[in-house]
């Protein structure tokens, strides 16, 4: 990253000239289809101002201000907080992505994946409003729901602000040692297929200083989605490591300065399909136990921000600079891989990508909110894959039991610049408009930009009724870190030559996006939205699984449209709180552009005249749960996920859906007082409680490599102690 560019964006936050000391106008939550989490009213609670400037209420009017600088007007979002999380069976030892998937129209499936209203993957994670660069595609989970104080799903037509990664931003406000006082917490989370999970977190302040570090290690034996419908996958152990701190410092009563890190450090047993036949024979082998199978796979993410916030009259602003450094590797079982699948690649995948963020908010008057901003991305990418392979005829049968190597190596080196302005017109007391442009620039192996132009509308009808509106458009680069530019002509020849000789590089997505709904009040006890959303999309962006390694490449349809809608019930009385969600998709694409060498000639042949729907279009996708307190101390609850089956092939390429899945959880919680050793909390939870057996994937769609089935019936116990001192 530049230096100067740094330089520029530091003396703008700081050389501002407000036009007047008023306080920032807060974020315009009215603009939201608010379907918050049952435990949390319509919008998340906001500091108020404070007078009494003190280490905590400083802040807490930091805290304002950095809110301040995102906007959500005319996007639908939803959120949950820290006491929905603890909520769900699992806890705070809830994998992030299914904390995600409670929200509406967010489908999972296999490898931890999650699809957000027709996408595949794209999007954003945001930490205290900071961009975290997306990480190489994998199964573990970077963040740790013990990080979160409250997390809010934004998607639909998003301000100006948000772009790149835009099918949802995770936006995420982390727990800090200036609220929760100086303490700490210990705790331990075990259970059915061997889990183990020990977590320890601490926290505090000390006059300027405040301070929030956790971590947590994780091991079982059912690390991915096990590819039968047995109870005890084969070879699927995992051990899974994750940390995570934010340190920051009040320089004055205006300006913080904060470090947020973090690191994982995940391996993963790839688990074996038995009785699988051979297709090649491996010198005087000819028969391999397909349970005996041994291929692994390691993780690792590092990340580090650097942030300058605070204020400077009345213009809120937010300065950082960070790197995210993730490495993927695949080890095969030589032996075994070659003679199932006539290749064995040892991949290697690094990726470091350097950041430059900087955010600002200045108010304009009684009516007038300007936002403006920069993001700079410097991204490195490094590919390496040593592969055996057979000798082949010119037929693909195999000509030799003797493998031969060929090795492979890409270097990426990938430049996104960003820049927005818009601005937050109040009209009166129930309209509120925010419309802006956007320009985005990608550099890699060709220069692609869009001037992006977004409008935002809501209508405050009555007390209780609003009604947003939205219209934005969307440029979205290739994922860099699974851009695979290998050199498929070395694999002429060989059992690894790949179906299709078009080798078309990626292309940038570009999209336009419309939303319209409505949320309604009835009392202070139950809220009802509705939502729908239309897409019409040129080179329309997927991924897949092409090859015996579980890594994604991505390639591009030449069209794309997606629509749907959305309903969603929250309650909240008393001792009861419960939510709902429904979401029917369709998601189509047409004509493949880029990455044709993945694809079958007569698969690549229909897909040219024929619309097609994505492998992860699922046409009806539920969540909901129901939570009953019959003290502070105790409580039950239960949840559910369903879904009407992801795509699977049948006479055309994702012709078919698998069957409908349904998955109910069930957990009870009480918290026991211990004499002198305080309050021990406790949660027991019971996973897919009806044990029914569904398959996420059959093996079969449009980049889907092998099959993988959701999880039986597990029984976890959750134990955690806080402290303070």
């Amino acid at each position: 990253m530049k230096h100067s560019l740094l330089a520029l964006s530091l003396a703008v936050a700081l050389g501002t000239v407000p036009a007047a000391f008023a306080q920032t106008s807060p974020t315009a939550d009215t603009g939201a289809d608010s379907a918050t989490s049952a435990s949390e009213g319509a919008s998340r609670n906001k500091p108020a101002k404070v007078k009494q400037l003190g280490a905590v209420d400083v802040n807490a009017a930091l805290d304002q201000a950095r809110n301040s600088l995102s906007p959500d007007t005319g996007s639908s979002q939803y959120v949950i907080d820290q006491k929905a999380i603890q909520q769900l069976p699992l806890g705070d030892s809830t994998p992030l992505n299914q904390v995600v998937l409670q929200a509406p129209g967010v489908v999972q499936d296999s490898y931890g994946g999650l699809h957000v209203r027709g996408d595949h993957a794209n999007l954003q994670y945001r930490i205290n409003g900071v961009i975290i660069p997306e990480s190489i595609s994998g199964f573990g989970q970077t963040l740790d729901a013990r990080t979160i104080q409250s997390v809010k799903v934004l998607d639909g037509a998003l301000p100006a602000q948000y772009g790149l990664r835009t099918a949802a931003v995770v936006d995420i406000d982390t727990k800090s040692g200036h609220d929760l006082g100086n303490g700490g917490s210990v705790g331990i989370t075990g259970g059915s297929f061997g889990t183990l999970n020990p977590n320890a977190s601490l926290w505090g302040s000390n006059d300027r200083w405040s301070w929030f570090v956790t971590a947590n290690y994780l091991e079982n034996d059912v690390g991915i989605e096990n590819p039968t419908a047995s109870r005890k996958p084969i070879h699927d152990h995992t051990n899974q490591v994750k940390g995570f701190g934010d340190i920051s410092y009040l320089i004055n009563d205006n300006t913080r300065l904060s470090f947020m890190f973090g690191v994982t450090n995940n391996r993963f047993q790839i688990p074996n399909n038995p009785d699988q036949e051979p297709q090649f024979g491996y010198l005087d082998t000819v028969d391999f136990n397909s349970a005996k199978l041994n291929e692994n796979q390691r993780e690792t993410t590092r990340f580090g921000v650097l942030s300058l916030q605070g204020k400077l009259g009345d213009t809120a602003y937010q300065v950082s600079a960070g790197q995210r450094y993730s490495h993927v590797g695949f080890t095969p079982d030589d032996i075994g891989d070659l003679m199932f699948n006539g290749v064995a690649s040892t991949i290697n995948r690094t990726n470091r990508a350097n950041t430059l963020q900087a955010d600002f908010s200045t108010p304009l008057g009684d009516s007038h909110t300007l936002r403006y901003g920069v993001y700079g991305e410097f991204e490195r990418g490094n590919i390496s894959d040593n592969s055996l392979v057979f000798p082949a005829n010119p037929d693909g049968s195999q000509a030799s039991t003797t493998p031969i190597g060929i090795y492979d190596a890409t270097k990426l080196l990938a430049r996104t610049w960003s820049a927005y302005l818009q601005d937050e017109w109040s009209i009166g007391e129930k309209w509120t408009v925010n419309y802006g442009l956007r320009g985005d620039r990608y550099e890699l192996f060709r220069t692609e930009s869009q001037l992006s132009p977004r409008v935002g509308l809501v209508y405050q009808a009555t007390d209780s009724t609003t009604v947003h509106a939205g219209y934005s458009r969307y440029f979205t680069p290739p994922a860099t870190e699974v851009i695979d530019d290998s050199n498929i002509a070395r694999f002429n020849g060989t059992t690894n030559a790949l179906p299709s000789g078009g080798n078309n590089l990626p292309l940038s997505e570009r999209s336009d996006y419309y939303d319209l709904g409505i949320q309604q009040q009835f009392g202070s006890s139950l809220t009802l939205g509705l939502d729908a959303y239309y897409r019409k999309v040129s080179r329309l962006q997927d991924e897949g699984q092409f090859g015996a390694a579980l890594i994604y490449s991505n390639f591009n349809y030449d069209y794309g449209r997606i629509r749907g809608a959305e309903f969603t019930a929250n309650y909240d009385n008393g001792p009861v709180s419960a939510y709902f969600n429904l979401a029917y998709n369709r998601a189509m694409g047409k004509r493949v552009i880029t990455g044709q060498y993945n694809f079958d000639p007569d698969e690549l042949a229909y897909i040219y005249d024929n619309w097609i729907h994505l492998d992860h279009d699922q046409k009806m996708t539920s969540s909901g749960g129901v939570t009953y307190a019959f003290t502070e101390a105790t409580r039950v609850g239960a949840d559910y996920v369903f879904g009407s089956g992801l795509r699977k092939d049948g006479d055309v390429p994702n012709g078919l859906s698998l069957p409908y899945y349904f998955q109910l959880n069930l957990n009870v919680a009480h918290d026991f007082d211990i004499g002198g050793f305080g309050k021990l909390k406790t949660q027991l939870a019971l996973i897919n409680a009806l044990d029914r057996t569904y398959e996420l994937r059959d093996g079969t769609g449009v980049g889907v490599g092998a099959p993988q089935f959701g999880p039986r019936r597990g029984v976890y116990l959750s134990l955690q102690k806080d402290f303070s001192f």
